[in-house]
């Protein structure tokens, strides 16, 4: 199986978007995707990051969108955009290389191309996962959530016109995860994108 997944990404300029909001496991599962069929990932929220940290942001503590430094850059990219700019510039140059994997927030609304995934979860399910993640009670995970999301939201609607979690139009599958573990979410995705972005051929 893996021989012919390899075989069909080389044939094809293969981009494949993850989107979804904080605390539906995208970024793990973007990493995971892209390892089994030998894509290269690219993160919007890595490389912005990377920004943060060329400001002298501390950007090592686990969370750190979430954190009260991670919400201080969210306000200078609402006053700013030429971080988020940047990023996307950045991103559409990956993809036209093709055979690429981008966990972003962007890219389903500015690329013509690929297949593009939103992963959905109630703000409850997904609070639940960062007070876990991040050792805070179930309630701080629930205001930090709303505060990123909707400062968040403001920057997109202002830059491309979108309203983020709400517009579903450019995907090719919304799929509910809230009552599915991580392992279940990987397998379901797997198979969508054997059967509908690689046409695979089944093992006999």
């Amino acid at each position: 199986m893996a021989k012919n997944t390899k075989l069909c990404l080389a044939n094809k300029k293969t981009v494949i978007c993850i989107s979804g909001m904080a605390g539906t496991g995208k970024s793990t599962l973007s990493k995971k995707l892209a390892e089994k069929y030998n894509l290269k990932c690219y993160s919007g929220g890595d490389a912005l990051k990377e920004l943060a940290k060329a400001e002298g942001y501390d950007v090592s503590r686990q969370g750190w969108w979430e954190s009260p430094e991670g919400l201080n850059f969210l306000k200078e990219r609402v006053i700013d955009p030429k971080f988020d700019k940047a990023v996307d510039a950045k991103l559409l140059e990956y993809a036209q290389q093709g055979n690429v994997l981008l966990d972003s927030w962007t890219m389903p609304w500015l690329l013509k191309e690929g297949f593009k995934i939103w992963l959905m979860a109630s703000i409850e399910k997904r609070a639940t996962r960062v007070a876990e993640r991040d050792k805070i009670t179930v309630n701080e995970a629930f205001k930090v959530l709303e505060e990123k999301e909707s400062r968040t939201k403001a920057i997109y609607k202002k830059l491309y016109g979108f309203v983020l979690g709400e517009d579903f139009a450019p995907f090719d599958l919304v799929l509910d995860a809230d009552n599915l573990n991580a392992e279940e979410v990987f397998e379901v995705l797997c198979r969508v994108i054997n059967n509908v972005v690689l046409s695979v051929p089944k093992s006999k």
